[in-house]
């Protein structure tokens, strides 16, 4: 099989292309990636050299670029997207054009190319909110953040492909992911770094916000099994079901860092931050997948991670200026 992989030198999908050069041998990889701020090389260095994987630096929106490639492939795996929830709240253009715009290059691209499938990876944020329950694959988008609502929208423009042009595509939601590479903006990475240096971590609010986490490995296992299990037209709620509130994920990460909860600084809150995610993940399960690394003991290993790491993330923080 041969695989376009976008978004590959991001924290999420640099994983999955280890996982899936690790576990199929005979497997191709292009990983097409623009670099930008929270893109990182160096999170391939380990597999760069492998014979059947190539990188190209290039953006999903170069619809020639992006034309040429998927003339090489058979799937199309999209994890490439600005993510990050409060930049979007500052500026949301980039947003709309690589999530939204991107999505409809590539999908362009996967039309003209008859490509076996197209897989668009999603986030649990492109439901909304939700104070009881969880929600289901077929449940209405509600999106709350400019971010979550540039997801929502390539979603749909996904299904729409799919009923129009008969696009053999898979969409899959999952939730907070965590673990090692992940850039130190999102609140686990942040909160390590931060307390390794001796810093206060900031925290939204009360706290009392509640998310659900899942170890990036088990995201990458999931993507795998939607790729080879995962039915056309169809959407994959994807999530570990081990919900705590942000307060909860702190103290434990003091915890397992040594550290007082006086470390704990708390901020003016997000503008409309959501209060609760949750999916069901039931469909997912049905076809194989499960999650198999507890938040205890993933905690643990991203922790030890950053520890023995720190030539990864103290230039990021240091351009950061955290």
């Amino acid at each position: 099989m041969r695989l376009l992989v976008t978004g590959g030198c991001g924290f999420i999908f640099s994983h999955f292309i280890r996982h899936i050069l690790q576990k199929y041998p005979d497997y191709k990889i292009i990983n097409l990636d623009k670099l930008t701020y929270c893109g990182n090389i160096e999170n391939t260095k380990d597999f760069r050299n492998n014979r059947n994987y190539k990188f190209i630096k290039g953006d999903i929106c170069d619809k020639k670029l992006v034309e040429r490639t998927v003339k090489e492939v058979d799937v199309i795996i999209n994890g490439a997207a600005e993510t990050h929830v409060d930049r979007s709240i500052i500026d949301a253009g980039s947003f709309v054009k690589t999530d939204i715009f991107g999505t409809y290059v590539l999908l362009e691209a996967a039309r003209k190319n008859d490509v076996e499938k197209y897989i668009q990876i999603s986030t649990d944020e492109a439901y909304g909110s939700v104070e009881r329950g969880s929600f289901k694959e077929g449940d209405p988008l509600n999106p709350n953040s400019p971010y979550s609502a540039s997801k929502a929208g390539a979603d749909l423009l996904v299904g729409a492909y799919r009923r129009t042009h008969g696009t053999p595509a898979v969409i899959t939601r999952s939730s907070n992911n965590y673990g090692s590479y992940q850039f130190p903006e999102k609140l686990i990475p942040l909160f390590i770094t931060n307390l390794l240096r001796g810093k206060k971590v900031p925290l939204y609010g009360d706290g009392s916000n509640v998310r659900d986490w899942l170890f990036v490995t088990d995201n990458c296992a999931a993507v795998d099994t939607v790729l080879h299990k995962g039915k056309i037209g169809e959407t994959y709620n994807i999530a570990s079901s081990d919900e705590r509130t942000n307060l909860e994920i702190t103290k434990m990460l003091l915890k397992l860092l040594g550290k007082p909860d006086g470390m704990i600084q708390h901020v003016q809150d997000r503008k409309g931050h959501d209060f609760r995610y949750s999916m069901d993940c039931s469909k997912m399960r049905a076809i194989g997948w499960k999650p198999r690394v507890k938040l205890e003991e993933g905690l643990e290993m991203t922790i030890e991670w950053y520890k023995n790491n720190e030539w990864w993330w103290r230039p990021i923080v240091k351009k950061l200026g955290n």
